[in-house]
């Protein structure tokens, strides 16, 4: 019978054993696997340039052509690691591909998060010598664990979702199953080899064997949290429930007042939280926050007459804002990798470090125009960095909010002083307090750059917010 598969796809995520499995797979003759190939920010390993004679910025600017030379470059066939923040193009197209067999590999949700902590506390992501491992506890965090949950799944629905709708099947691995040589065959046997291993590949160790109940600061706190989901939800079959809103955790409440502020990333947040804080006489770190879609509900129910909103900026000016704070400058809560990539792969204009004087008004226009053409492509799928929240379009922003509950306000934020004082009132606060205008965006204001291209520009990549908010010119 003739071969079914040309190349394979492994799909997983961070801590899930990919790096095991990989090395078993290169144990068979006829098959190798190129580690993380469409990774944004690097390409198959850290540290390395190309792969199979494709660079970083050729593979960017094609990745059909990296997917062919795994195809056909060699002896066996070829594979690669994929997973749910690579770039989304290369998935579409092995996932569309009935000459691609898919390997789906997961791991229990709750292992993997506390294996990812883990190894961000200690920086080792692998281990090969026993002696060199490094090991901490780590605290449990509900709502971002929650978040974690929420990605794996919505990663393995879409993967499931496209298979049935093309009439294709994968090989699904969990964790457990990496150490049985007799799976690991079977797997060879799927991909269409009659090779067959006697053991399974050793240089690797487990890197925190212990139970969980040893790993987690507070565990307690870890079941009684846990014990709020749905264990269908913590299992890697792919028959999930539809995902749950990402964005939920960074919902933001009144101390007092029955309001919920359901914050689009990019926009006046700061200066809303300032807001609603002051309307209860407290600080904005004080607001309660990063609650799971339970607790919310919980809240929810226990403030009959609360009203929710959320707050929109003009596409242009946040654009603007998230180049300046999160591309720009380099301090904390700059998006440092994505930079780098921006710099190294996209060619933007913009300075190694922070910016200097030599950073002129011009060149900050000719940096920010550059960053909107990525955009523009980005928001297309036409890149391989997945489109951040703080600079999606807005409306697809609400569509997620509206997975978990659609705003009863949505307000522009040029129109938040005569807008907020009404839900405030409502709320049985008859002074409101004033909202405080966003400062100015450095090291140049949009005033300082604006003219009639940029606007153009913008207009473009963000068509659907203009369209269907009404929002006119910023100028």
């Amino acid at each position: 019978m003739a071969q079914r598969f040309d190349y394979f796809v492994v799909f997983a995520d961070m801590r899930t054993g990919s790096n095991f499995l990989e090395a078993n797979l290169n144990a068979f003759e006829g098959f190798h696997c190129h580690g993380e190939a469409f990774n944004p920010h690097f390409i198959g390993y850290p540290n390395k340039t190309e792969l199979l004679g494709i660079t970083q910025p050729e593979r960017e600017a094609d990745p059909l052509r990296l997917i062919r030379a795994i195809r056909e470059g060699g002896p066996g066939m070829g594979g690669f690691r994929f997973f749910n923040d690579h770039d989304p193009r290369a998935l579409a197209v092995c996932l569309d591909d009935p000459r691609c067999a898919k390997i789906v590999l997961t791991r229990n949700p709750a292992e993997s998060y506390v294996s990812w902590k883990i190894a961000q506390a200690t920086g080792q992501w692998k281990l090969t010598n026993v002696k060199r491992r490094r090991d901490s506890r780590i605290r449990f965090d509900a709502a971002e664990f929650e978040t974690h949950v929420a990605a794996l799944q919505g990663f393995q629905e879409r993967i499931l979702h496209r298979l049935q709708m093309t009439g294709q099947t994968a090989f699904y691995l969990a964790y457990e199953h990496l150490q049985d040589v007799a799976v690991m065959n079977g797997l060879a046997a799927f991909l269409g080899s009659d090779e067959r291993l006697e053991k399974l590949d050793g240089s690797l160790k487990k890197q925190n064997p212990s139970p969980l109940s040893e790993k987690v600061i507070n565990f307690r706190e870890m079941e009684r949290a846990l014990a709020g989901f749905d264990r269908f939800n913590l299992s890697r079959t792919p028959n999930f429930e539809p995902r749950r809103g990402a964005a939920v955790p960074g919902f933001v409440t009144g101390v007092h007042a029955p309001l919920l502020f359901m914050p689009v990333r990019g926009g006046p947040e700061a200066e809303v939280m300032a807001w609603l804080a002051a309307l209860d006489g407290v600080a904005p770190d004080t607001l309660p926050t990063q609650m799971s879609q339970k607790e919310l509900r919980q809240w929810m129910q226990a403030r009959v007459g609360h009203r929710s909103f959320t707050v929109l900026r003009h596409p242009l000016a946040r654009a603007h804002s998230v180049f300046c704070a999160r591309i720009l400058h380099d301090g904390p809560g700059a998006f440092a990798r994505i930079r780098n990539t921006l710099r190294k792969v996209h060619k933007l204009p913009i300075p190694a470090g922070a910016p200097g004087d030599e950073y002129d008004r011009d060149a900050h226009r000719a940096a920010f125009v550059a960053f909107l053409e990525f955009l523009r492509a980005n928001l297309a799928g036409q890149t391989g960095i997945r489109v951040d929240p703080h600079w999606a379009s807005q409306a697809v922003m609400l569509q997620g909010m509206a997975q978990f509950a659609a705003p009863d306000m949505v307000i522009r934020e040029d129109e938040m002083p005569a807008a907020l004082p009404g839900p405030a009132r409502g709320a049985g606060y008859a002074q409101a307090p004033a909202v405080m205008a966003a400062p100015a965006d450095s090291p140049f204001a949009l005033a300082d750059i604006y003219d009639a291209e940029v606007e153009k520009l913008a207009a473009r990549v963000y068509h659907k917010d203009y369209v269907l908010f009404g929002f006119g010119p910023w100028g």
